[in-house]
């Protein structure tokens, strides 16, 4: 076994990138590129972290932490809720083509996860449909929304589940703000919010039985799937003492949860380790978060005290299964 600095990473599944096409950009409503000082307001926020636009940054990290390859998604700001049916539509065809930009600079090492809005489902179900034809069928989207009571296993996302299916393909779920104003001290609607955020939208997917239905699909849970480890047991409980509406006929989530896979970035051993035993060490793939500081900046240093043997499967075993297909 080699020690973690000798090790390569075979492939990044999370790493932000936000398209710039500046000709384009003066048409879209709500959204500026501010060329003297290199960033985006997006809606009144200013995107400040330069590197999030520079596709070079990314690769030249890449090198330093000998990372081989990169799917690439745009970061949470960007994916702008509470934009209506036909400008939603713009704003995606936007991004996504901005994301084909970027990989197309270093179509060795960059690959588009290919955003799907959360709060327009058919046009999701669109997207998937249209993009499995001519490119590798792997999308990025929000796990949900409080703010537009967006939840995940409503039947108007059955459409997309089947897309999904069909194309046998790739879905990474990240996380975006709530809206409960109990966050808001001590950075909270990260710290703690985004976990439970991507808890809520496994348990809306295994207690559903979506996944039990959609077998072929592979479904990504951002941050080692949030608190989905800590809170399994607890929802089969639920079912098998009968608690209102929690035994749908699903299977059990301590196995529907092996269905998913999820990144590496909980920031502690044992938390990782917890994870996944839940999910499956096999279903554990590296994510960075780059160029965030809340991810794994120095993956090799911060990962160093991770068991060896789940290591080796984060950084190369477990993603050559998702390269060669």
């Amino acid at each position: 076994m080699s020690t973690s600095s000798e090790e390569r990473i075979a492939l990044d599944i999370h790493a932000h990138l936000a398209p710039v096409l500046a000709d384009r950009l003066a048409g879209v409503a709500g959204v500026s590129w501010n060329e003297s000082d290199a960033t985006m307001t997006i809606d009144g926020y200013t995107l400040a972290a330069k590197s999030v636009y520079r596709p070079e940054a990314l690769i030249a990290w890449m090198d330093e932490q000998r990372v081989e390859r990169a799917w690439i998604s745009i970061p949470p700001p960007l994916y702008r809720l509470g934009l209506d049916a036909k400008a939603m539509r713009a704003w995606v065809l936007y991004v996504n083509d901005g994301l084909d930009v970027l990989a197309a600079k270093f179509p060795d090492r960059l690959s588009p996860l290919y955003h799907l809005p959360v709060t327009d489902a058919a046009l999701a179900a669109e997207i998937v449909a249209i993009r499995a034809k001519s490119s590798r069928p792997r999308f990025a989207m929000p796990a949900g929304s409080q703010d537009h009571k967006v939840i995940l296993s409503d039947a108007g996302f059955t459409p997309l589940w089947a897309a999904l299916n069909a194309a046998r393909g790739f879905l990474f779920l990240h996380p975006c703000k709530g809206c409960d104003p109990r966050y808001e001290p001590f950075y909270l609607h990260n710290l703690l919010g985004s976990p439970v955020e991507t808890a809520l939208a496994a348990a809306h997917l295994a207690m559903s039985g979506i996944l039990e239905r959609h077998p072929d699909m592979t479904v990504c849970l951002a941050h080692a799937g949030g608190a989905s480890a800590a809170v399994a047991g607890r929802l089969e409980r639920g079912q098998l003492t009968g608690r209102p509406g929690a035994d749908t006929g699903a299977e059990k989530p301590r196995l529907a949860f092996k269905r998913f896979c999820i990144d590496c970035i909980a920031h502690d051993a044992g938390a990782l380790q917890a994870a996944a035993a839940m999910h499956g060490p096999e279903h554990v793939l590296f994510g960075s978060d780059w160029p965030f500081s809340m991810g794994l900046p120095d993956p090799h240093k911060q990962l160093a005290d991770t068991d060896p043997g789940l290591r080796r499967l984060i950084f190369q075993d477990n993603p050559r299964r998702f390269l060669s297909s």
